[in-house]
């Protein structure tokens, strides 16, 4: 599962689930939209040609992803530690889950002491792992940002991103 935020609106904890065996193909689906010497995929930075371009890419390659959507928190940290507690609780009965976070200095170690907790209290330790991970690192972290980014900005962007939300969990 890899994991991103959007704080655009009400915020947004975004989650797309590449099964192992598909990780090779999916990282070089994502990997082929790179322009040369881009080192990551971010929405915020590419140009609406190129937005629409790769949302159909992810779209053809059967990437998807789930949107955890907080309303009503005072803060986005509070936002953030109830959607992490929706998004982990369900992993806890699978077999192995392994969840990968962009990095985000300013909130990492507050998530590293919630999933740490949340996977103790849930006895899935040995289960369920997670990290975090620079985006430039890992290319898939490229697919929630894409969608929840697209999701966030609403009009003609949301509608090209609903064919890959495989549902929407309010918290």
């Amino acid at each position: 599962m890899f994991v991103d935020e959007s704080k655009a609106g009400p915020y947004l904890l975004v989650a797309s689930v590449v099964l192992p065996a598909d990780l090779g193909a999916a990282r070089g689906a994502v990997r082929a939209l790179h322009l040369p010497k881009q080192s990551r995929i971010h929405m915020k930075t590419e140009t609406d040609g190129r937005r629409r371009t790769i949302l159909s890419a992810f779209e053809r390659a059967g990437l998807r992803a789930t949107i955890y959507r907080a309303v009503g928190y005072k803060t986005n940290i509070a936002a953030r530690e109830a959607c992490i507690d929706k998004l982990v609780r369900p992993l806890a009965f699978e077999p192995t889950a392994r969840v990968t976070f962009e990095c985000d200095e300013s909130q990492d170690a507050r998530d590293r002491q919630q999933l740490f907790r949340l996977v103790r209290e849930l006895r899935c330790t040995e289960r369920v792992q997670y990290e975090h991970r620079l985006a430039a690192a890992e290319p898939l972290l490229a697919v929630p940002d894409a969608i929840g980014w697209a999701y966030a900005r609403g009009g003609d962007f949301r509608s090209r991103a609903m064919p890959l939300v495989t549902k929407i969990v309010d918290v």
